[in-house]
């Protein structure tokens, strides 16, 4: 009767695990992956970085100046199973901006901070403030106006617009 009891307990245990496994795997939508770059944008705005730059250099700041993700193992479960979309959102924009592809496709860290550099260009296309400062140096208020604008842009509605 014991060994019953312990093999019971076991199967409970182990469903128990499996449960809490699928209930901490979440599956990413790209929308959510736009969320990502939006958030990192955000909170590099909010401790001032761009801040006094000309409104043209405002993505050079926030999306090429620092690495969005760092590390391959993080790179690949930012990426997760939207490889093959962000790889082609990656190639069309290279083949059209340079007649060539220049982006590693085969590192994944190269791969996800790409992805952050175009979705950054795609969510700062929103912000009306930032066209308004485009060719002269931003003030404090701008800033804060694009920060503003940029953390309300509906990430869904600028996927689907560019996808």
């Amino acid at each position: 009767m014991a060994y019953y009891v312990n093999k019971q307990r076991e199967k409970a245990l182990s469903n128990q695990t499996k449960k809490n496994k699928m209930n901490t795997e979440t599956i990413q939508t790209m929308t959510d992956l736009y969320d990502s770059v939006q958030e990192d944008m955000v909170m590099k705005m909010e401790d001032g970085i761009g801040d006094m730059a000309h409104g043209c250099d405002l993505h050079h700041f926030l999306c090429n100046q620092d690495y969005f993700i760092i590390g391959t193992y993080r790179a690949k479960q930012f990426i997760g199973s939207h490889a093959f979309e962000i790889i082609e959102k990656i190639k069309n924009y290279e083949q059209d901006n340079f007649g060539e592809v220049n982006t590693d496709l085969s590192q994944p860290e190269n791969v996800a901070n790409m992805f952050a550099y175009l979705v950054g260009e795609e969510l700062l296309s929103e912000c009306n403030t930032l066209q308004d400062c485009w060719d002269r140096e931003m003030t404090e208020e701008e800033h804060k106006e694009i920060l503003q604008e940029l953390a309300s842009v509906n990430v869904t509605s600028v996927y689907n617009h560019n996808n």
